[in-house]
């Protein structure tokens, strides 16, 4: 390595008394190369540099434009301005556009927790960080032994163990109230559920992969002791005859969810201890940050688990084969984590488990925040319920078996109208004999029964048929009221059965039937019909009047509806519906049967045409009762949308108001709206960076909207669909955030390859705002052009690889190409979406500027107060920047000191705590270069001050990546839990930091280099900003090693091996030098 210097020395007796007498450096005599010393260097002038005086101060005012630490061209201020409206703009729509209202009701309880002490270190390593606690509702179930089904919450990050008192609360409620009461819930082995808890010291677990795997470790010894309780004399309150638990259901919170099925990977995993996990709002896909290697690694280890498993052929050779894993997301709400990172669909197949959102689920239908999910009062007793259906002591597993868990679970947490609904009906026998008069009235085919009013008729019970008609693909019957359906030991007012002529023979008996139900009168021809009850297939939907505010109002009974395809009906001849009402009401029925040409809308428009024009539909007159709307071009996260229903005008009077369910497919989440007019449509549908499903699909439905209108008003519906620019902005933050920690890497990096650049070449280390200036006419510009064509095309090679996989490429093979390119760039498969990286560009570039002025004011500031207390005129040597007088301490202090550091950061510490103490000295060298380069003026000083100053940015944009893990050590510390972090004690990551650091904090100019090594630097700088853009969301940690690798290559140049003499590396380490010294020439 060469680097360009002066021939001569210089010592300290030819410097001037003061920086006052330093002259201005003289013309050259004729016939001489111009030049200009600059760090003792001898520099070659540009070609352009004259001898004349006029161009000698065209000269200087370049110099001092370069080396100007506030320059701002037009062109950087324009850039930054419109990145800052942009940034506003998003900021704005995240905060107030196409906000979800929340519906959740308050949940209240007497929490009582009892502590295992005995769970000590004979059980488990960790007993001195965690502890585990028995929930027991207070007044209500005191005795702390165990009676029932062990239930095991885990909380999430930084979370508490007491929020599992909401759902142990309204389980001991359940089961006092309802459960103990059912006799046939006893004989079906439903118990009360013992729920358990673990207090993390509300560990940081979403920053910090150790610390996940610590809790998972510890919660697998946490459940080995429990089961242990159930079997142990005095800890249990149960029936011998029942089996002993072997396993426990697991509820896991945020990070909670993640650690639990963590917890089947881990050594020390009991095998078939866990068969049932429900997690709230956790981040399966992909960890939320990712500025910690081992939370990547984890993640990634766990997740392939996981999905190799499932690609087994064979149950025996599938661990996780009787495994349950339902995850419930909280949907837009949740602006902590992205619900998008709640799905599964990349990891279980559905026959194990499934992704739902909280709005789709049955009387909730609210969205809900990121920590209300543990209380809203809705979604707990939804979720108690589930666990009351799946659980039977007298299985050792304590739930039944995987198949009824899923139907379970289906039946409570999805909405009904999901294909993989599973209906009931199919499978019952009649047990309904219903005896009708001769000429009883049938609906004609093809007509609609409507019902304006229940108990109108005379006759009571009034019985209305309706004919099933022949096959034809695509019919289906649809049945709506707001009515409760009549069901065995209940008392609904509505019947609807699903009827077969039951033959009339001698002898026949009729004890088959559980209800007999004679509507004939004394009519001699009677006809006989077997029939199935169809309540068990009632879907709740939300009732919609012109009253009605929000789905999740409790003040309107909800809205009971069925639907049937066709091919479900074959053995029936008739639909029954029984009027039953004993005076008349305010009830109402529609039902008919309805063929997919007529209800089902599919819309063939692209996305951009939907963007430029919108979406306008006009509903006919004589229309079914629901309308299904398909538009598969709306399948982005990405985007928000406004739909405005036009009222109808209704002669008779409206049934009900019009009701809109928007849904997807991919994962289950509906949204609903009642008595809609204008409505905010936004989805979790295909999302970036989002791994391909476990099992490859159809091509995505996309956007459909369900419409139920009022068929009786004989009218048109006219509907409007836009895309909501302003309200898709806010969508990008809570998907990109990673992105503003790694997109301003690739501009700090371009910034400096340009400072070397021009340093390496003229001798002057311009400001980092002038080479921001310069970068925006130049290479900024370049790179994004080339960001966003290579976003262009590997969104282009996943859609492709998606619709047309290559012949003779496994499904494993195409799976690993798709989850390596979904971590690219923009993590999209849209080529639509090309626009986002000129402006996350420009988003960044202004918070860049930014920051560098803010840095630059901080200086300033710190600057003159460090010239306040210390005097103002400099001295010779501080002027010129010597190492003995710019270093506050001495080469052998800074050597012991930095092997100190050294030595703690390989037991103790994190290297990320020694990161943070380099940058709070870079800031200090920094300062002390500033206040030297302003009261100086000279170039040398300048262009050292300039670059400590870029090597200060360089690490603040690092910082970001650093903080979590050092939160956790601090955490950790508070708990007084002293082991060291195994990945994060290696010195190499630290120490070309640590060595940069103390070389500036000496004063040292970094020299100018020869081509070849310029143009590494500019390599390995490219290098950087492009792997920041490209792979820096998806592994931002690596961002630190980089510019750690960046660091020693500047400390190599700083000091290169032909330079240190045995005399000079003595004069380095010694503790004294005198003033009068000769001062050795600086590499």
């Amino acid at each position: 390595m060469r680097r360009l210097s002066s021939v001569e020395n210089t010592s300290e007796q030819d410097q001037p008394e003061s920086t006052a007498a330093i002259p201005p450096t003289p013309p050259p005599e004729h016939g001489d190369t111009p030049d200009t010393r600059i760090e003792g260097l001898h520099v070659k002038a540009p070609d352009w540099v004259n001898t004349d005086m006029e161009v000698e101060g065209h000269n200087s005012k370049w110099r001092q434009r370069l080396r100007n630490p506030w320059a701002c061209s037009p062109y950087t201020l324009v850039t930054t301005l419109v990145g800052f409206a942009a940034i506003f703009l998003m900021a704005q729509s995240f905060l107030a556009r196409q906000l979800d209202v929340k519906g959740c009701e308050m949940s209240y309880m007497r929490p009582s927790y009892s502590r295992y002490s005995d769970f000590d270190t004979e059980h488990t390593r960790f007993a001195s960080k965690y502890s585990l606690y028995l929930y027991r509702e207070g007044g209500m179930d005191e005795d702390t032994r165990v009676k029932g089904v062990p239930v095991l919450f885990i909380p999430g990050n930084a979370g508490s163990y007491k929020q599992v008192r909401s759902l142990a609360a309204e389980a001991a409620y359940h089961y006092h109230n309802t459960v103990q009461h059912d006799v046939g819930a006893s004989k079906a082995g439903k118990r009360p559920l013992d729920f358990f808890s673990v207090d993390f010291n509300e560990d940081i677990t979403a920053f910090h992969g150790q610390t996940l795997l610590d809790q998972a470790e510890y919660l697998n010894d946490a459940i080995t002791y429990i089961l242990s309780l159930y079997h142990t004399p005095g800890r249990f309150l149960r029936d011998s005859s029942l089996p002993d638990p072997t396993s426990v259901i697991i509820v896991g919170h945020s990070m909670g969810g993640v650690v639990a099925r963590t917890m089947l990977t881990m050594p020390n995993y009991q095998a078939n201890s866990i068969n049932t996990i429900i997690t709230l709002a956790a981040p399966h896909a992909r960890p939320p940050v990712s500025f910690d290697g081992d939370i990547v690694r984890t993640y990634k280890g766990v997740n392939d688990y996981w999905r190799h498993a499932y690609s087994q052929k064979w149950a025996i050779d599938n661990p996780l084969w009787h495994v349950t894993l339902i995850s419930i997301a909280g949907g837009g709400l949740d602006t902590m984590i992205s619900s998008d990172y709640a799905s599964i669909e990349s990891l279980v197949p559905e026959t194990h488990g499934f992704t739902v959102f909280s709005s789709s689920m049955p009387n909730v239908w609210t969205g809900i925040d990121h920590l209300a999910i543990t209380w809203c009062d809705q979604h707990r007793k939804a979720v108690v319920r589930a666990l009351y259906d799946v659980i039977d002591v007298s299985r050792a597993t304590q739930t039944v078996p995987r198949a009824e868990r899923m139907r379970g679970f289906k039946r409570w947490f999805l909405t009904g109208l999901e294909d993989i609904a599973e209906k009931t009906l199919p499978h019952k026998e009649a047990k309904t004999l219903l005896t009708l008069e001769e000429g009883s009235a049938i609906v004609p085919e093809g007509e609609k029964l409507v019902l304006r009013s229940l108990g109108r008729s005379k006759q009571r019970p009034n019985a209305h048929l309706i004919p099933v008609p022949p096959q034809a693909p695509g019919t289906k019957f649809t049945l709506l009221t707001n009515e409760q359906l009549h069901h065995p030991g209940g008392h609904g007012i509505l019947d609807v059965l699903f009827c077969t002529v039951f033959p009339s023979q001698p002898g026949q008996s009729t004890t088959l039937f559980s209800m007999n139900m004679d509507l004939s009168g004394d009519s001699t021809g009677a006809t006989r019909l077997a029939c199935k009850n169809a309540a068990s297939d009632v879907i709740a939907l939300p009732a919609s009047t012109r009253q009605s505010t929000y789905p999740f109002k409790t003040d309107e009974r909800p809205f009971s509806y069925l639907q049937y395809d066709l091919e479900d009906l074959t053995e029936h001849q008739f639909v029954a519906v029984v009027d039953k009402a004993g005076e008349r009401s305010t009830g109402w029925v529609v039902a008919e049967f309805s063929t997919t040409s007529d209800s089902q809308v599919m819309v063939d428009m692209g996305l951009q045409r939907l963007l430029m024009t919108g979406l306008s539909l006009r509903l006919p007159a004589r229309r079914p009762l629901m309308t299904d709307i398909k538009i598969p071009a709306l399948r982005s996260s990405l985007l928000a949308y406004n739909i405005h229903i036009g009222k109808q005008s209704c002669d008779r009077g409206e049934l009900f108001a019009p009701l809109l369910r928007q849904y997807i497919t991919d994962v289950y989440e509906s949204k609903f709206f009642v008595n809609v007019k204008d409505a905010n449509i936004n989805l979790h549908g295909v999302s970036p960076y989002m791994p391909s499903a476990l099992h490859s699909k159809q091509p995505s439905n996309g956007l459909s909207l369900q419409i139920w209108s009022d068929p009786t008003c004989d009218s048109s519906v006219e509907i409007n669909l836009k895309v909501d620019i302003l309200g898709s902005l806010g969508k990008l933050w809570i998907r990109y955030r990673i992105v503003f920690a790694a997109f301003p890497l690739l501009v700090v990096a371009l910034v400096l390859r340009q400072q070397f650049r021009t340093y390496d070449e003229t001798g002057i280390f311009m400001s980092f705002a002038q080479g921001m200036n310069e970068c925006l006419c130049s290479s900024l510009p370049l790179a994004l052009s080339a960001l966003t064509f290579l976003s262009i095309a590997l969104a282009g090679a996943r859609h492709q690889s998606k619709r047309w996989p290559l012949n003779g490429t496994s499904v494993n093979a195409t799976t690993h190409f798709d989850n390596a390119s979904n971590e690219l760039l923009l993590g999209s498969d849209d080529t639509f979406f090309w626009f986002l990286v000129p402006l996350f560009g420009l988003m960044c570039i202004g918070i860049c500027v930014a920051v560098n002025y803010v840095a630059l004011l901080l200086e300033f500031l710190l600057a003159s107060l460090y010239s306040f207390v210390r005097s103002s005129k400099l001295r010779k040597d501080e002027a010129k920047r010597t190492p003995l007088a710019f270093a506050v301490t001495s080469n052998r202090q800074r050597v012991i000191t930095t092997c100190i550091l050294l030595s703690l950061v390989s037991t103790v510490i994190p290297y990320h705590f020694a990161y943070v103490v380099l940058c709070l000295v870079q800031l200090a060298t920094s300062v002390r270069a500033f206040r030297l380069a302003k009261e100086s003026a000279l170039d040398s000083n300048y262009n050292f001050f300039n670059y400590a100053h870029s090597i200060f940015i360089l690490m603040l944009w690092i910082l970001p990546i650093n903080l979590p893990v050092l939160v956790v050590w601090v955490r950790n510390l508070a708990v007084h839990w002293l082991t060291p972090f195994s990945s994060h004690h290696n010195i190499l990551s630290i120490m070309p930091f640590i060595l940069i650091v103390e070389t500036l904090s000496t004063g040292r100019m970094i020299p100018r280099a020869e081509y070849r090594v310029s143009f590494f630097t500019n390599i390995l700088l490219f290098s950087i900003g492009a792997y920041a853009a490209v792979y820096g969301v998806t592994y931002a940690y690596v961002l630190h090693h980089l510019a750690n690798i960046l660091c020693a290559w500047l400390v190599a140049i700083h000091f290169e091996p032909s330079t240190l003499s045995a005399k000079r590396v003595s004069n380095m380490l010694g503790s004294s030098s005198t003033q009068d010294s000769e001062i050795k020439k600086r590499p």
